[in-house]
């Protein structure tokens, strides 16, 4: 377990790992008063099927169902089973949509709530492995993005926006090194990201696509 000490205010859910983030999520999503108005929140599409309320939301270029009142989250076109740090992903994404439209103003990680004093965390666990990967070869996160849905950017040198959910964009961002300067890299979001997602979650959120990038680039 994490030292409290180093826990971010919304790593609380997180504290004694994923089995018990998943149970308060699901607890959360139980409680909302209009799940209807919650999925227009978030873009998700809230539809009746056999008699069972059915919820449908994009993650990273998949379709993912939640059935309530079983609360089974599955894949609409997949018959693996969704992770669990997954299904923590899409509840708390779905349970915090506040509806803001995005305002295309970037911001860092520095920008989000405590996003300052825990931004070295985030450079290790989400943006060094992007670096250190496609650092010497930064044009071919363009092409490896596209398995996310990414399409490419204009910051940096080469940058590649990822619909992560369906209202929060995740921008990544390299410059090539040279003979003085190593490669460096930069993950920003929109100015609105916190009205969908915590700072946690958005550190574990940038985490995944950056080690999903490694793995598609390593695949090829």
């Amino acid at each position: 377990m994490k030292s409290k000490s180093l826990l971010l205010p919304s790593q609380k859910n997180y504290e004694y790992g994923y089995e018990l983030a998943y149970k308060l999520a699901c607890e959360q999503l139980a409680k909302l008063d209009n799940i209807e108005q919650q999925c227009r929140n978030s873009g998700a599409q809230y539809l009746i099927v056999d008699s069972q309320r059915v919820i449908i939301l994009e993650y990273l270029n998949q379709s993912y169902q939640i059935t309530l009142p079983a609360l089974d989250i599955s894949l609409v076109d997949g018959k693996e089973e969704v992770p669990i740090k997954n299904k923590v992903l899409l509840l708390h994404y779905l349970t915090s949509a506040k509806g803001t439209p995005i305002t295309n103003k970037l911001i860092t990680f520095k920008g989000l709530p405590e996003g300052s004093n825990y931004f070295r965390t985030f450079w290790q666990r989400a943006i060094k492995p992007l670096v250190d990967h496609f650092g010497s070869e930064p044009h071919r996160l363009v092409d490896t993005a596209q398995k996310l849905g990414g399409h490419k950017a204009e910051q940096g040198d080469v940058a590649v926006t990822i619909n992560a959910f369906r209202r929060v964009p995740v921008t990544l961002v390299l410059w090539r090194g040279d003979d003085e300067f190593a490669p460096e890299g930069s993950i920003i979001f929109d100015s609105t990201i916190s009205d969908y997602l915590a700072t946690e979650d958005i550190t574990i959120l940038c985490e995944t696509i950056a080690w999903r990038l490694v793995k598609y680039l390593k695949e090829v």
